[in-house]
This record gives C-alpha cells, sequence and structure tokens, in this order.
C-alpha cells in the first residue's frame, strides 16, 4: 500500500479501499498520488486530481464513484453538525427546517429551497456572479469532471439530513470546479423514502 501524504488522495485511497474497489483499477486511478505532497503546487495538486476523476470515470460506474467520493466528504462534524443537529431540534416541520437551514451559511453556503416537486435544492455561490472558485481546488486550472463534487455533496447530504432528520440522495448538478468557474455549486436532493 503507498503512503500518500496529500490528505485529499489519502481519503480517495481509503475511500476506494472502503468500497472494495478493484486493487488493480484503484492503483490505477492513484498512480502518482505518493508524489503529490504538502509542499506540491495547489495548481498541481488540481492537475493530479483531475487526472484521477478522468480515470474514475473511465474505470468504474456512476454508482460506485458517486459512492466512493461521497465517502470523501469533509467538515462533517464540530461546529457545522452541531448547528445542523440544532435545526432539528429547534424546528418542527419541514419548512421551518428548510427556512433554518437558509440562515446557516457555514454549513450550506447561499441557499437551500423546497422546490415544488419536493426535491431540495443547495446553493453555495448566488447567481449572477462574474466567476466562482472551489474553496477545496481554488487553483484548478481547467475544469473537472462533476465526479470530484460528490465529495461536496457528501457533505451537503450528511448535513442536511441531520438538519431535516430524513433519508436524502444527492445529485451534483453543477459546480464551480465542473464548469471552470462559470456557475455556481448547484446539488439536487430527494428524499429517499420518497415523501
Amino acid at each position: 500500500m503507498a503512503d500518500y501524504e496529500y490528505g485529499r488522495i489519502r481519503r480517495l485511497d481509503e475511500s476506494l479501499r472502503a468500497f472494495g474497489v478493484a486493487p488493480d483499477v484503484a492503483a490505477e486511478i492513484l498512480e502518482g498520488g505518493e508524489a503529490v505532497t504538502r509542499r506540491t503546487s495547489p495548481a498541481a495538486k488540481a492537475d493530479w486530481m483531475r487526472e484521477a476523476m478522468c480515470k474514475m470515470d473511465r474505470l468504474m460506474d456512476p454508482e460506485s464513484r458517486q459512492a466512493v467520493r461521497e465517502t470523501c466528504a469533509c467538515c462533517l462534524g464540530g461546529k457545522r453538525l452541531a448547528i445542523t443537529k440544532a435545526i432539528a431540534r429547534d424546528n418542527a416541520t419541514l419548512e421551518e427546517r428548510i427556512a433554518a437551514c437558509n440562515d446557516a451559511p457555514f454549513v450550506f453556503g447561499n441557499s437551500v429551497a423546497l422546490e415544488g416537486d419536493g426535491s431540495v435544492t443547495v446553493r453555495f455561490f448566488a447567481d449572477g456572479e462574474e466567476s466562482y472558485r472551489c474553496a477545496c481546488l481554488p487553483q484548478a486550472r481547467e475544469a473537472l469532471p462533476i465526479t470530484y463534487c460528490y465529495c461536496c455533496g457528501g457533505h451537503v447530504k450528511k448535513h442536511l439530513q441531520a438538519a431535516l432528520g430524513r433519508k436524502l440522495a444527492v445529485t451534483v448538478l453543477e459546480t464551480a470546479l465542473s464548469s471552470a468557474g462559470k456557475r455556481p455549486c448547484t446539488f439536487s436532493l430527494r428524499f429517499a423514502d420518497g415523501g
């Protein structure tokens, strides 16, 4: 097993193993990752991640790569989790909880909206900005496959589940990374129980 200094690659390796991805497939995805260190430039880190995500898109089915990337989510505990648990505790109805999520930009970014079809849309930025930049890979020089952004999808899903008290499924619609800075990060969530 390779030793990955860069935390995002180490987490990807752990997730690939946890989901039982074939060792040869995981090795191809992670190729060169041990050379990415804390001292590697942010742009070079983004380049490596782009290549790894392209390999995942080529070598893995959509459901598997989404599951792997969702488990790479960060910022799942601490103050953010305390906020989402308080939303669930202090608000009785779905509408009240959605409104409270809107007042929690530290967790959910720009907006949380209950749509007419029953889905929930979470946006990390407002529409109409001149450009958008990912907080995770701010120096990305080119667009990344949307597969990368399922880590943030996992973040949104986990915290919204805690706030709403319901199981959710997430779809990443578009992101600052997938659009090369042209569109805001937007996630659609549906209640897994169909309600």
